[in-house]
């Protein structure tokens, strides 16, 4: 994993916690697929926006990883009953299949590269248990004439279409459907759901939520 672009922590240090993240939860989804009880990983958690929203909705055996030590440092101060730790994602402190459900939103963006994406899914796999649900939520490339001028500028810098920079100091990446058909390859799809969200810094933008289970 290249850890200086997909771990850009100093970046998440100074503007995370001040920024909106809106991805919604489909409680109707998970209310089928999870019970009450289930044990929930949010990798990524950034400062506990969806563990938030999951406890306020009856699900309270929850667990947040983040890399940013200002994001864990708020989650803990919004949601002081929820267990929020700095871990850096490619090595979680968890046991093998000892998850029933890992939530990862917004996280693929932040992490630009295949290596670095491969290697978070393939830690959720480790700890998944078999029929555990992975479920993420994230940008598709954009179609707009300012997305399109930003991916062709910076494709020759960073090998990938749709990965380009931030004038705030940050890289991030869109995704091709059929790249996140290939990231989740090892998993059985249940729902991909094509959703609009409004971004970090308040662009409208086409978004998907996809769902699937460790096999």
């Amino acid at each position: 994993m290249n850890m200086n672009l997909d771990c850009q922590v100093d970046y998440w240090n100074r503007v995370g916690p001040q920024k909106p993240f809106g991805h919604p939860l489909n409680f109707a989804r998970l209310r089928e697929l999870l019970s009450p009880d289930s044990r929930i990983l949010d990798l990524g958690c950034g400062y506990g926006r969806a563990l938030g929203l999951l406890w306020e909705s009856g699900y309270h055996n929850l667990i947040g990883f983040d890399p940013a030590p200002a994001m864990v440092a708020a989650a803990r101060a919004r949601f002081p009953a929820i267990t929020f730790e700095e871990e850096n994602t490619a090595n979680l402190p968890l046991a093998d299949a000892s998850v029933d459900a890992t939530l990862l939103f917004s996280v693929l963006t932040c992490v630009p590269t295949d290596q670095g994406q491969r290697t978070i899914v393939k830690e959720v796999g480790r700890v998944l248990r078999p029929g555990g649900l992975l479920y993420i939520s994230d940008l598709w490339l954009q179609k707009d004439a300012r997305n399109l001028e930003r991916y062709a500028r910076d494709q020759p810098k960073y090998g990938t279409y749709g990965v380009f920079e931030l004038p705030e100091g940050v890289t991030v990446r869109h995704h091709d459907p059929r790249w996140i058909d290939t990231l989740t390859q090892d998993f059985d799809a249940i729902a991909l759901d094509q959703i609009e969200v409004v971004t970090m810094n308040g662009h409208p933008a086409q978004a998907f939520q996809w769902f699937g289970t460790k096999r």
